[in-house]
């Protein structure tokens, strides 16, 4: 079996391609349910944000996995095969080890160390549990992802005064608006996470936020949790607001285009509008007073908080390749499994064979059979312990594949 991870992400896709590649969840149960019945994946989870989407496979054959998720992933998408192949990140074993661990602890997010990717695995791999596509070995490797980002978080600083792309749009505009937000007037259109990220750092600016959402209900709530002052209007108000307002931060989860030049006036005051939405809610604006801001247009505000994380990051990248190795060790200590088994089965096999002869031929009271085994068992379980730790301590050495072939061998010509 082998680890196998194909990767798009804002590395190696732009944001038209990942807007594409923006399963909701609806499609990604039925990616999932479609990894499944495939004879190539034995385990899968799917991993979508805005910025990333990663099949998550364990595969007894990785070159037939690629080519199934190339098709899936098209099949899904209006993207050609070809091009999903040619733009494809491709992790394996090892590989996709580090590479998980890596995503999970925000080292590959945009904004490196921020924190939100965690959780995003985290519903991955609970979406994954509740298909059935997710085992044993996926399990092992995603829960030792988790805690991997736990420790980054510990042991180092990169989590500190966090930086997304909800963030980045704010320091834009308090860059665009003379420095501060302060009792500036603001709408922010949305109620999901990347919405909730822009009003917090827009209540630490002090501005005026007015959040519109999809459910009134539900919008009202999540801004009393966020500030007394943030006020909630219904989405028949949002022209009211885009053509008073001066600051627009957009993240609905829609699939498609909600903001364009229908709902727009003429104004003479000029607007800043920051769609951080993926797929983008912003398009067509034609206005020449409006100036649109899209994920990918805020990138070199990230680039410089990249700079200033760098010591961190180079410690955190030490705390993914510590674990990384712990995790390829464990592995290797699996590999150990099957031939003790073998030679515990053997060992019993052996001793129960002894007492049955001995029972037969009246040398042991049939009474104390049970008694006798246990002796037994107990003897042959003290007997092998030092080789049991011996041999899980050769699995992490080179010649590990050596000593089990050899044990294998001793014991299946005993078994003849």
């Amino acid at each position: 079996m082998h680890y196998l991870v194909v990767s798009y992400s804002h590395k190696n896709c732009d944001i038209a391609t990942r807007e594409k590649l923006a399963f909701n969840t609806d499609i990604q149960s039925k990616i999932l349910k479609e990894f499944d019945k495939n004879p190539y994946i034995t385990e899968a989870a799917l991993l979508a944000t805005c910025n990333r989407v990663e099949a998550i496979l364990v595969t007894k054959d990785t070159a037939d996995a690629q080519n199934f998720v190339y098709n899936i992933f098209s099949s899904n998408s209006d993207l050609d095969k070809d091009e999903l192949e040619g733009r494809s990140e491709v992790f394996e074993d090892s590989g996709a080890v580090k590479h998980i661990l890596g995503v999970a602890s925000a080292l590959e997010s945009v904004v490196v160390g921020e924190a939100q990717i965690t959780g995003q695995l985290r519903s991955a791999y609970k979406m994954a549990k509740e298909y059935n596509t997710c085992g044993r070995k996926l399990t092992k490797l995603i829960e030792h992802a988790l805690r991997c980002a736990a420790s980054v978080r510990n042991e180092t600083e990169i989590g500190k005064n966090p930086v997304s792309v909800s963030s980045a749009a704010v320091v834009k505009a308090k860059d665009l608006m003379g420095g501060t937000l302060y009792n500036r007037n603001v709408l922010v259109y949305g109620a999901g996470e990347m919405a909730v990220l822009a009003v917090k750092h827009l209540v630490q600016a002090e501005a005026n936020i007015v959040m519109i959402g999809r459910d009134y209900n539900k919008t009202l709530e999540i801004a009393r949790s966020l500030g007394e002052k943030i006020k909630v209007a219904t989405a028949k108000e949002l022209p009211k607001y885009l053509n008073s307002y001066e600051l627009l931060f957009s993240a609905t989860g829609a699939p498609h285009p909600v903001i364009n030049n229908d709902l727009v006036e003429a104004k003479e005051f000029h607007r800043y509008w920051f769609d951080i939405a993926v797929p983008r809610d912003i398009d067509g604006i034609t206005h020449t007073n409006i100036d649109v801001f899209a994920v990918d247009d805020l990138k070199g505000i990230v680039e410089s908080n990249l700079e200033l994380r760098n010591s961190e990051a180079s410690k955190a990248f030490k705390v993914v390749g510590s674990m990384a190795e712990e995790f390829y060790d464990s592995l290797k200590v699996e590999n150990a499994n099957p031939v003790i088994k073998l030679m515990r089965k053997r060992a019993q096999s052996a001793a129960k064979n002894e007492i049955a002869r001995a029972v037969a031929k009246g040398y042991i009271n049939k009474e104390d059979e049970k008694n006798v085994e246990k002796l037994v068992h107990n003897a042959f379980k003290k007997f092998l312990h030092n080789p049991t730790v011996t041999i899980k301590e050769y699995m992490r050495k080179p010649e590990a594949e050596e000593i089990t072939n050899t044990i294998n061998l001793l014991f299946k010509k005993e078994e003849a």
